[in-house]
């Protein structure tokens, strides 16, 4: 992926939140349609093993979709469904977090650690966001024992800047307090990011063991 690009999955996202936002009828089909162009696009500019790895992220981002905002009930979206638009934009973030991460120096990892202990303890002590503090502690083991801590790092800082966009946009909304444990939380939790470091992990793992398979196939 190049720098033009990522630049057009920025737009993709940044507009596709404010065409969503303006609440007409064909807002919302409008942006999926624009999302699922831009997903075509990213496919057909991958390579075969990224290309997997992309259709690994969609189905999983859906899953997750599905269980945090439909199950478990963390979050409600502008028209109380579950937009198309979603599971495809996660997997565009995924790929413009793995291109910053190549560009990212591992000082700066250590700082959003050290950003993401000192506000995550802070919010959780005064009660405002409890939520985020078993949010922060599953960043920082995928931080820790996961094979891409840059690329959490990035991910988390990227997941949080969209949650910050689309709750201000009204896209959707974060409940003030968690369904099932009764945690405090804002709107958006600021460790929300840790859900979408979950996904790379996961998709990571996928993909390493999908490619050590491969390897022992051909010996």
């Amino acid at each position: 992926m190049n720098t033009r690009f990522a630049w057009g999955i920025v737009c993709t996202i940044v507009v596709g939140l404010a065409i969503d936002a303006h609440g007409a009828a064909w807002s919302q089909p409008s942006v999926n349609v624009l999302a699922a162009v831009m997903f075509g696009a990213l496919l057909r500019a991958s390579s075969s093993a990224d290309r997997i790895s992309y259709l690994v992220c969609l189905v999983l981002a859906t899953v997750g979709e599905v269980f945090l905002a439909l199950i478990w009930g963390l979050y409600d979206y502008r028209l109380g469904n579950l937009p198309l638009f979603v599971p495809p934009g996660h997997v565009l973030l995924y790929a413009l977090g793995r291109w910053l991460a190549d560009r990212v120096p591992m000082r700066a990892c250590i700082v959003v650690c050290a950003l993401v202990v000192l506000a995550g303890g802070i919010l959780a002590f005064e009660g405002s966001d409890e939520l985020s503090a078993p949010l922060a502690l599953l960043f920082l083991l995928c931080m820790r024992y996961g094979p891409a801590p840059r690329l959490y790092a990035v991910m988390f800082v990227l997941a949080l800047a969209m949650e910050l966009l689309g709750t201000g946009l009204g896209n959707w909304t974060w409940r003030p307090e968690t369904p099932w444990f009764h945690w405090s939380t804002l709107n958006p939790p600021f460790a929300a990011g840790a859900f979408y470091c979950v996904l790379d992990l996961l998709v990571g793992k996928w993909g390493r063991a999908n490619g050590a398979s491969l390897a022992r196939a051909k010996i």
